[in-house]
């Protein structure tokens, strides 16, 4: 697959400001990108992880450190679903 290289300029001291590496601030800002599409549901998990370079896995287990949801469900769909359980738990009794 062809990648395309963004650059983001950011303060040579921010990463040490923050605690980190620059190679740590950099991955985080990495993850934190595609997290955020993935959030968004412009992105698989899958692409997220990958974008963020880590397995899909490592990926998921890390968006609860930033409260993110791993289910990624538009509020329409989770209704819709809930309604649908409710129903056919009625039909059981």
């Amino acid at each position: 697959m062809n990648q395309r290289i963004l650059k983001i300029p950011y303060p040579e001291d921010l990463p040490e400001a923050l605690g980190e590496t620059p190679e740590e601030f950099e991955q985080k800002l990495r993850f934190l990108v595609a997290a955020k599409l993935y959030e968004m549901g412009r992105i698989s998990s899958g692409r997220a992880a990958e974008l963020a370079g880590m397995e899909r896995v490592e990926f998921l287990n890390n968006l609860g450190r930033y409260r993110i949801s791993v289910f990624n469900y538009p509020l329409e769909e989770l209704e819709r679903e809930i309604r649908e359980a409710q129903a056919r738990a009625g039909k059981t009794r």
